[in-house]
């Protein structure tokens, strides 16, 4: 039976081959939300802009957003890409919940037990599982290694786990061999999904990889089995 794959081992080849990331600016859980719903499949620089616009123009407590007209809100998404109305109804939504369901205090849903903060959290829209845990482990309320996209690519063809036919059973495969792994510090954890992120954009990317610059190569199941 092959050893399990050590995520500690990861996470230092990357840190040596990245420099260590600069922890991130947005902690609060209402900002989380915003942030990733003002825009839609662009890069970090253009959804910066737009959360930019949003909080200068607009503001991001959910009684600014609330008393915004859609031609406000559609100047901040129209900036973050495609479907600028249908982002710009989300993120009244968004603030509809905190203000009246939540009370302006989603700070109190994190310090919930974790099953009742993701539960909280996942009343939102656009926010599953993976979103849910994003926001507990960068508002720092929970130690848990939230994976998007790219660093669960990363890990599953590191052969962490299988990759499955559905995104969430993936998802939930690679947590579940994650969790005997994780730091306890969280900002290590969070420098983890940040060097895992930054890994899946730059080298291992969805289609064409960069493998034969890439730093996990002794590591990676996906690597030994193309080359």
């Amino acid at each position: 039976m092959p050893e399990p794959k050590s995520l500690a081992a990861v996470i230092k080849s990357l840190q040596k081959f990245y420099g260590q990331p600069k922890p991130p600016k947005i902690k609060d859980p209402l900002e989380l939300m915003l942030w990733e719903n003002v825009a839609y499949l662009v890069d970090d620089e253009k959804r910066g802009k737009a959360f930019a616009l949003l909080k200068k123009k607009i503001g991001t407590r959910a009684p600014q957003i609330l008393k915004a007209s859609n031609a406000q809100l559609e100047e901040a998404t129209r900036l973050g890409g495609m479907l600028p109305e249908v982002r710009a109804q989300r993120l009244r939504q968004i603030a509809e919940l905190a203000h009246w369901v939540f009370k302006d205090d989603l700070k109190s849903v994190l310090k919930k037990p974790l099953p009742e903060a993701k539960k909280a959290l996942k009343r939102f829209p656009s926010i599953g599982d993976p979103g849910a845990e994003k926001i507990l482990m960068l508002t720092r309320s929970y130690p848990v290694l939230a994976l998007e996209s790219n660093g669960l690519r990363v890990l599953l063809r590191l052969g962490f786990a299988e990759e499955k036919k559905s995104y969430s059973a993936s998802y939930r495969g690679v947590q579940e061999a994650l969790k005997p792994q994780l730091p306890s510090d969280i900002d290590n954890v969070i420098a983890a999904h940040q060097l895992l992120r930054q890994h899946g954009q730059e080298l291992c990317k969805q289609s064409q990889p960069l493998c034969e610059g890439c730093p996990l190569q002794q590591q990676c199941d996906y690597f030994q089995g193309a080359y």
